[in-house]
């Protein structure tokens, strides 16, 4: 990401972030969940990358990307939660230019990085369902190096003018945040100039990206829903939305849980200032503390990996 010059183009030193505003007085019990689903988080998808890491049957491009999306629900959950818990902890609320800007542009990455990965595991499943004779000659390990590459350069690159248009805006309206977190648009809400420029790109590439994104994995599980009803194999119909089933719900609550927080920061005026606030946190947390267990628990071979890992453990500290 490029190197902000900080001293250009602000009125301002830091942000100050400053929480849930309505629940100031006991807004630090909130901690408690969050530490839950963060702890939750790192040990569940830690655990799904050393199992497909260490499971020889399991290097195949969906836990390839099984793997991407563990690494990204990582990141987002380690860049927003320890900050979170700053200042619900120890009121650490002040945030200099820099750090809320990197924030800005890591968040915004990865939950693209977390919807392109979607559609690749769409993607896969398509082709394992409605042309399974040609599923070995394409999802090779050399097309997910290729996936791997497009959803990494496509979502860095194109989210870098994102923070750059914000740093080039005037804060001089304040240094108060109205969030925990430096969202782009709560912290450009504090600028005093045209933002014009910044809100229409923010709403290209989101609507763009994830839309895109969101289009073409509902025409993929179209395809598989019409290739199921015509199967004429007894169980068939059974087994193969059995295999969709934990990308489903992944999906479902993913893009529900982003439709909602998008929804209640466009009706402000109507709700509460912490709804907002509250969703952009848990979207950042929920999904990566739900996502590798609902695979561990939906899907069979991580499930069998996941009781040998604790197996083999287990007697690893009986010996010693």
């Amino acid at each position: 990401m490029p190197t902000i010059n900080t001293t250009s183009f602000f009125q301002v030193s830091h942000f100050v972030l400053i929480g849930f505003p309505s629940i100031q007085s006991w807004q630090h019990w909130l901690s408690i969940p969050m530490v839950v689903l963060l702890l939750l988080a790192v040990v569940a998808n830690i655990t799904i990358l050393a199992v497909i890491w260490r499971e020889s049957r399991l290097h195949e491009p969906m836990y390839y990307f099984l793997c991407i999306l563990a690494v990204s629900d990582l990141v987002l959950c380690m860049s927003s939660n320890p900050r979170i818990l700053g200042i619900l902890w120890f009121n650490m609320k002040d945030i200099n230019l820099q750090d809320c800007f990197l924030q800005m542009y890591i968040m915004n990455t990865f939950v693209a990085v977390e919807s392109a990965t979607f559609l690749f595991m769409a993607y896969d499943r398509c082709i394992a369902i409605c042309d399974p004779l040609r599923y070995s000659s394409v999802m090779t390990r050399r097309f997910v190096v290729k996936a791997l590459v497009f959803i990494v350069l496509r979502n860095t690159l194109l989210f870098v003018p994102l923070p750059v248009l914000a740093a080039r805006l005037q804060y001089c309206s304040g240094m108060l945040v109205q969030n925990c977190l430096c969202s782009n648009v709560s912290v450009t809400a504090l600028a005093c100039n045209d933002r014009l420029v910044n809100k229409v790109y923010q709403l290209v590439i989101g609507f763009g990206l994830l839309g895109g994104d969101l289009v073409f994995i509902s025409i993929s599980y179209c395809m598989i829903l019409w290739v199921v009803t015509k199967l004429q194999v007894e169980g068939a119909m059974a087994k193969a939305l059995g295999t969709c089933t934990p990308h489903l719900i992944l999906i479902s609550f993913f893009y529900t849980l982003l439709l909602v927080w998008i929804f209640t920061n466009t009706m402000q005026h109507l709700i509460p200032p912490d709804v907002p606030i509250l969703l952009n946190a848990l979207h950042l947390l929920v999904p990566p503390a739900l996502n590798p267990i609902i695979y561990g628990v939906r899907t069979k071979d991580i499930r069998q990996a996941i009781i040998k890992l604790l197996r083999d453990s287990q007697a690893g500290l009986k010996v010693n």
